[in-house]
């Protein structure tokens, strides 16, 4: 099996020479331990690996911490923390003795500012990053460069980034994303994505939650599946798998929790009104999306009704995938007015408002532009916008708009 380099593994060295602890959430299977024993692999020192799967160790971890760390001492990585947030308030009085950095290499399977107990005990003392399934960068061994619309930034990368035709970018968004695939490890696709579903969120969904219809539960993801790219629609979403509103509310939460999803939020101020307030739902992988919502192949996906939606999916994914790679946070909203008006993404840099449009299309043309000027009232200054599609090779519409090809992001 191929180890794919993660562009994260720069940001965890040197954090780990200014923190006591570094804590590495996301979603299961997305490559958390397979990369810190990596990068435990390359260091001078012996560190410890627990896992917190194993349930003797969990056991110890939650009734009796200070055991715990007796027998289990720092440098230490311990796998799956958010089984025994018990852990927590030792591992801070652990920090405030000693001040060593690089002691404690934590991971989790639920977002951090979801999991219980690090907020509170750790605060000031844990560098928090996240990590999703591979970017394309990483997939493709390019180094990683968070997007912008910063025209000398797009040149580079233009003639560093080997250009895919709409058919492979449609191959690569059917294959997903997720390590054990594109590795190799797992050479079935339908069965991995099978097993994920019933092994690993079903699983965790009765940790954070107890009991559970799980097929109603797996209902509920291929509905929401089938509505990426979308306004949230809870209603729709309950009708769809026979629950109740604050179930279909409560399973989002869990979703949102175990990093199967995230929600793009719409970009408003005080000037700007009449913008809507729901969010927008987006899956981290695009080929878990494609497997729910059953497209047997890139060509289907390619010409389907959701084949809009995927690319979309697809690109904001990505985006945010190298934000968090960079350990920076995404300022990434979208515009919705309520006279449907709007814009597919905003991305915020260095006080301006960059506005991005997402289409399946070769050859766009201005009139794409023309919806951006809604943000022209706003209180930050208007940035440059891009097209972002299927075009051949990148260029420009005018001198304050680009054509930006997906495979460069």
């Amino acid at each position: 099996m191929k180890y794919i380099e993660r562009h994260m593994e720069k940001l965890i060295t040197k954090l780990s020479q200014s923190y006591s602890a570094i804590l590495l959430t996301g979603p299961r299977q997305a490559g958390k331990t397979t990369l810190l024993q990596q990068l435990a692999e390359k260091e001078n020192i012996q560190r410890e690996y627990v896992s917190l799967d194993d349930l003797s160790n969990r056991e110890i971890a939650k009734n009796d911490p200070a055991l715990f760390l007796q027998l289990h001492k720092p440098p230490i990585l311990i796998d799956e923390v958010q089984y025994a947030p018990e852990l927590f308030s030792y591992i801070k009085i652990h920090i405030d003795k000693h001040h060593n950095t690089g002691d404690f290499w934590l991971t989790g399977s639920q977002i951090y500012r979801l999991m219980r107990g690090v907020q509170e005990s750790l605060a000031g003392r844990v560098a928090l990053l996240h990590l999703s399934p591979l970017s394309q960068r990483e997939i493709t061994g390019n180094p990683c460069i968070p997007f912008s619309t910063d025209f000398n930034t797009l040149l580079t990368e233009r003639d560093r980034i080997k250009p895919i035709s709409a058919p492979e970018l449609y191959s690569r968004l059917w294959n997903g994303s997720m390590p054990g695939l594109i590795s190799g490890q797992y050479p079935d696709r339908n069965i991995f994505y099978s097993s994920y579903i019933s092994s690993y969120i079903e699983r965790d969904v009765r940790d954070i939650s107890g009991t559970i219809d799980a097929l109603k539960f797996n209902r509920f993801v291929t509905a929401a599946a089938a509505r990426c790219s979308q306004l949230l629609n809870y209603n729709a979403l309950a009708e769809d798998t026979e629950i109740d509103i604050p179930t279909a509310k409560n399973w989002m939460i869990i979703l949102e929790t175990l990093g199967i999803i995230f929600l793009l939020h719409p970009y408003s101020n005080n000037v700007l009104k009449r913008t809507i307030k729901t969010p927008k739902l987006y899956f981290y992988d695009t080929g878990l999306v494609c497997y729910l919502t059953k497209w047997s192949s890139p060509e289907t996906t390619a010409i389907g009704a959701m084949n809009g939606a995927l690319l979309e999916n697809f690109t904001i994914s990505e985006i945010v995938k190298n934000y968090q790679n960079a350990g920076r946070e995404p300022y990434l909203y979208f515009y919705r007015d309520r006279d449907a008006k709007e814009i597919d993404a905003i991305l915020e840099r260095d006080g301006k408002l960059c506005p991005l449009e997402i289409k399946k299309t070769s050859s766009p043309d201005t009139r794409l532009t023309r919806v951006f000027s809604v943000i022209d009232k706003s209180p930050l200054e208007k940035g440059t916008g891009a097209i972002l599609c299927l075009a051949n090779e990148f260029g420009a519409i005018d001198r304050n708009n680009l054509i930006v090809p997906i495979w460069m992001i």
